[in-house]
C-alpha cells in the first residue's frame, strides 16, 4: 500500500498534478514509514478498510506543505486492489517455480522407476497392467499448463477514484494511470473495481492446481493401501498401531484440493458487486482468497516433499 502511494505521487508529479518536491517527500516517507498498528486495527474495525487511517497517519508523517498531495484522486479500493495485484504477482512467481520443481521431480522418478509395472485400475477395480511412466504422465500432464497460465497471467493496476471515473484528474487520468501501472510493474487497464472476473479466474486456477495435486495425493494413498506397489519414507505415526506409517502428506493434498474447490464457490459469490462498489462482496473476497492462495502454496510444497519421499514405486519383481 505504501508502494502504491509513492508510485501515485511520482506519476502525478510527472504529469504536473503535484510538485516534484512533493513526490520526492512522499517517496522518502513511504520507504521508511511504520504505521501505528494498534490505531490501524481500531480504525479498520470502524471503517471496514485499513486505508483511511493509513492515509491519515501518512499525511501526518509527510507533513506540511505536502500532506494534501498524499493519496490525491485515489480511493481506498485503488490502494487495496492494486496492492493485492502486486502481492499476487509475487505469489504467482513462487507457485510457478514450485510447479516446475514438481514436474522435474516426476521426471526424476520416471528415469528411476518408469519401466516398472503397476496394476492399472479403473473405477477402483484392477484393470490391466500399466507402467509407472503411465501413472507419472497422468500426474505431470496438467502442471506445465498451469505454470504457463501463471506466467501469462496479467496483474492489473486498479485506479478509478471515488466512483471509478477518475473525475478529479480530467484529461490527465489515462496518462497518470498508465504511469502508475508502469511504476508498479502492473498492466494498465480501465478500472475493474466492481468487475471481479480477474480474481475469479485466478481463484479457479488455484483450485485446478490443488485439485490436480489432490489427485496425485489420492493415488499415492491408494498405492500405500495396496502395500506392495510403493515404498514411502516420512510417513506419520499412529498412537494405537506403532507399525503404521500413515500417508499424511498424501491425505493432506486431498483435503487441500477439496478445501479449495469448496472456497471457489464463495469467490464466485463475491462476483456480485452492487453498483460501483460493494463492501459485502469485497469483504467476502478478502476472507476467501488468502486462504486459497495459502492452500495452493501448501499443496505445492507438500507435493514436492512427497515426491522426494518415494523410495520405490512399481511392483516388486518376483
Amino acid at each position: 500500500m505504501l508502494a502504491f502511494e509513492a508510485a501515485l505521487a511520482k506519476a502525478e508529479a510527472v504529469h504536473g498534478l503535484i510538485l516534484p518536491d512533493a513526490a520526492r517527500r512522499i517517496g522518502v516517507v513511504c520507504a521508511t514509514f511504520e504505521p501505528d498498528l494498534s490505531q490501524l486495527r481500531a480504525a479498520t474495525a470502524c471503517d471496514g478498510v485499513v486505508v483511511a487511517d493509513l492515509v491519515k497517519q501518512l499525511r501526518k508523517a509527510v507533513g506540511s506543505p505536502f500532506s494534501d498531495c498524499v493519496h490525491l484522486a485515489a480511493t481506498s479500493q485503488d490502494v487495496i486492489d492494486t496492492s493485492l495485484m502486486v502481492r499476487l504477482k509475487a505469489v504467482a512467481f513462487l507457485l510457478s517455480n514450485r510447479l516446475s520443481n514438481i514436474a522435474q521431480a516426476f521426471d526424476d522418478l520416471d528415469a528411476r522407476f518408469g519401466k516398472a509395472r503397476l496394476m492399472g485400475r479403473t473405477r477402483m477395480q484392477a484393470a490391466i497392467a500399466i507402467t509407472v511412466s503411465d501413472r507419472l504422465r497422468a500426474w505431470r500432464a496438467p502442471l506445465e499448463g498451469y505454470r504457463d497460465r501463471l506466467t501469462e497471467q496479467r496483474f492489473l493496476v486498479q485506479f478509478g477514484g471515488a466512483a471509478g471515473t477518475l473525475d478529479k484528474l480530467q484529461d490527465k487520468a489515462l496518462a497518470i494511470r498508465a504511469a502508475l501501472a508502469q511504476e508498479l510493474g502492473l498492466s494498465d487497464e480501465p478500472q475493474w473495481q466492481s468487475q471481479r472476473g480477474l480474481i475469479a479466474d485466478l481463484a479457479s486456477l488455484l483450485s485446478l492446481i490443488s485439485g490436480s495435486l489432490g489427485k496425485f495425493g489420492q493415488d499415492i494413498a491408494l498405492l500405500a493401501q495396496a502395500g506392495d506397489e510403493i515404498e514411502l519414507a516420512g510417513g506419520g505415526g499412529s498412537s494405537a498401531m506403532s507399525h503404521k506409517q500413515n500417508p499424511v502428506a498424501a491425505e493432506t493434498l486431498v483435503a487441500l484440493a477439496r478445501f479449495n474447490a469448496t472456497q471457489l464457490s464463495g469467490i464466485h459469490q463475491s462476483l456480485v458487486h452492487e453498483q460501483e462498489r460493494s463492501g459485502a462482496a469485497w469483504t467476502l473476497e478478502w476472507l476467501i482468497l488468502p486462504q486459497m492462495v495459502m492452500a495452493t502454496a501448501a499443496s505445492l510444497r507438500l507435493a514436492f516433499e512427497l515426491t522426494g519421499n518415494i523410495r520405490r514405486i512399481g511392483a516388486v519383481k518376483s
